[in-house]
């Protein structure tokens, strides 16, 4: 508060939770969400728009004060920085090749192949667990996954289902797979991240967002932010 900004770490391609409007800047329902906790503080907010797995790095040095990048809740993260209260639970798909939805419905016809993630992400960790008969294979982003994809060079790859049906709508040559992951598997909880021993702060962001979930004003704003990056370049 003393700064007069709340400053966000974010990765602006994994729509609709944060990607570029046609100003190149910053938009989503993520980064709604973030413009509700710096209105709660009475900040500015600032997004600082990285690689996805370079933001909890930066959260736990200082270099933002938050992560909201449609981060998944896990053990592993929860080790080294702090979540706060959950505000989405989101469905895991496999985008395919169009062409290729029914070829790819079963974990056997994905033996051996290559199956796509972005580094850092629990996708990679549910690829290893859920296909490990199947080669993981990660880039930075999702674009260059769904590139690889159309190419041939990979089954497909897994996100978010929101993110996919997004994808699929923006990009003919895609299409969902009919491959069904497990709610043991994959249903995974959204949160914001903090640096660990920063409480107070911690406390404020999960007023907000148990606000947000409660009253249905995130969902508006998912509903929102969905329409607008599946519209995007159709």
């Amino acid at each position: 508060k003393a700064a007069g900004e709340l400053v966000i770490g974010t990765e602006a391609t994994y729509g609709p939770y944060e990607f570029l409007d046609d100003d190149s800047n910053p938009i989503g329902c993520d980064i709604w969400l973030a413009q509700q906790i710096a209105d709660e503080i009475g900040v500015e907010l600032k997004v600082q728009d990285m690689a996805f797995d370079g933001i909890i790095d930066a959260v736990k040095s200082g270099v933002v004060d938050i992560g909201i990048a449609a981060f998944t809740v896990n053990e592993e993260r929860a080790k080294v920085i702090d979540f706060s209260h959950q505000y989405e639970l989101s469905e895991q798909l496999l985008i395919v090749k169009k062409g290729n939805g029914e070829t790819y419905s079963t974990k056997e016809s994905l033996v051996g192949l290559k199956v796509g993630a972005q580094m850092g992400t629990v996708q990679s960790g549910l690829i290893e667990k859920a296909l490990p008969d199947s080669e993981l294979f990660e880039l930075e982003n999702y674009p260059s996954l769904a590139m690889e994809t159309v190419n041939g060079n990979i089954a497909g790859f897994v996100c978010d289902k929101a993110v996919g049906e997004g994808m699929v709508a923006q990009n003919d040559n895609l299409e969902i797979a009919n491959l069904t992951f497990s709610a043991e598997e994959a249903s995974f909880g959204k949160a914001c991240v903090v640096a660990k021993g920063n409480d107070d702060f911690l406390a404020i962001v999960n007023t907000v967002v148990d606000r947000v979930v409660a009253d249905g004003s995130y969902l508006a704003a998912f509903d929102k932010y969905n329409a607008i990056w599946s519209s995007n370049n159709n």
